[in-house]
């Protein structure tokens, strides 16, 4: 399976802001330890100096607390070490065709292969920059005989299994390929997380790890776009209709609302609702803003920066870019309908919507 890239090997000084999140005194496993002000000061600037995004984000942030919480003393010396050098990246093996927002009916089965591991065989979707992946966490069915979130496993991966993993790009509005299809033909996996048939557990306690420091970071990203907006609609003469300038000055007021919200729940632990509210949040603000944005353009927003024809690729200006990868917003990561239902659910102790 080919990768996009290779990636420079070897300890660097870079390295050292990696994992800067992760428990622990920060030598074991070769990240840099801060407290928890400290880690919200490194994001926001980290954001606001326009720097890259990081390629690392599902294995530093997700993969990595995740191990440190469930994983065996020889799992998290194994892989922390390279996840904090950034020498490997890893895709996250949830969502299938049918089991996307109703995670609990996957049908990704793993079986012993008489090694100690398993044979994985079964399909993922909506697969993050799994082309580039070097290792994927999947979530897979261990017991033939089980149903909804019994039975599960959480297994680790090498994706370079030729003839048993195929990854296909998926196309999107934005003509990138951030998403893919994952085809799983008894590929190995030689490890599990938790232990067998504690796969639901550990799979929801990595999914509460999507909020935290990163959502303010996220939040200053959000702000410059803003920022772009709003001068966009200036240059064009669209802040001068009051019903423009109202909706732009509700987008700064939303986004206030989520910041504060970022930081009183940050670090806090057993509040089942606060991630599903930070997504509604979040998912419904930046598709608004993208919205916005094509709209201040005028005229323009439908026209692209250089040229269509039929033999030559669209390019889109930035605003739409947003407009159109924003569309995806509500939908990924737990789409609204089912943050709603866990807030009813799990907060507000209503009834379960039947299955």
């Amino acid at each position: 399976m080919a990768r996009s890239q290779p990636r420079p090997r070897g300890r660097t000084d870079r390295a050292r802001e990696r994992g800067i999140g992760w428990p622990g005194d920060g030598e074991t496993y070769g990240n840099r330890r801060a407290t928890l002000p400290e880690q919200v000061v490194w994001a926001e600037e980290y954001a606001r100096s326009a720097a890259p995004a990081r390629m690392g984000h599902i294995g530093e942030n997700l993969l990595a607390p995740t191990l440190i919480t469930y994983g065996t003393e020889e799992q998290k010396r194994r892989h922390l070490p390279p996840v904090a050098r950034g020498e490997t990246l890893w895709c996250q093996g949830y969502s299938e065709p049918g089991a996307g927002s109703d995670l609990a009916g996957i049908r990704t089965t793993a079986t012993p292969d008489g090694t100690g591991g398993y044979a994985v065989t079964g399909q993922k979707i909506w697969t993050s920059l799994a082309l580039d992946a070097d290792f994927c966490f999947v979530l897979a069915r261990t017991d033939p005989g089980s149903t909804r979130h019994h039975g599960l496993s959480f297994l680790l991966l090498e994706m370079d299994q030729p003839g048993r993993i195929e990854v296909r790009p998926i196309r999107q509005l934005t003509g990138t390929s951030e998403f893919n299809e994952v085809f799983f033909d008894g590929a190995r996996a030689t490890e599990t997380v938790g232990g067998e048939g504690n796969g639901w557990q550990v799979a929801m306690g990595l999914l509460a790890r999507e909020r935290g420091v990163s959502t303010l970071a996220q939040q200053i990203g959000f702000a410059e776009e803003l920022g772009r907006v709003v001068a966009a609609a200036v240059a064009s003469g669209a802040a001068d209709d009051p019903v423009i300038r109202a909706r732009l000055v509700r987008q700064w007021a939303e986004l206030d609302t989520m910041r504060r919200h970022a930081l009183r729940t940050l670090g806090t632990t057993g509040d089942p609702g606060a991630p599903s509210v930070a997504k509604l949040l979040w998912g419904g603000w930046h598709q608004r803003l993208g919205e916005l944005a094509v709209e201040v353009a005028g005229e323009a927003g439908v026209v692209g920066p250089e040229p269509w024809t039929a033999d030559r690729p669209y390019e889109l200006d930035d605003a739409q870019h947003l407009f159109l990868f924003s569309r995806a917003d509500t939908i990924y990561g737990g789409s609204d309908e089912i943050q709603r239902n866990i807030i009813a659910e799990r907060v507000l102790g209503l009834p379960r919507e039947p299955r």
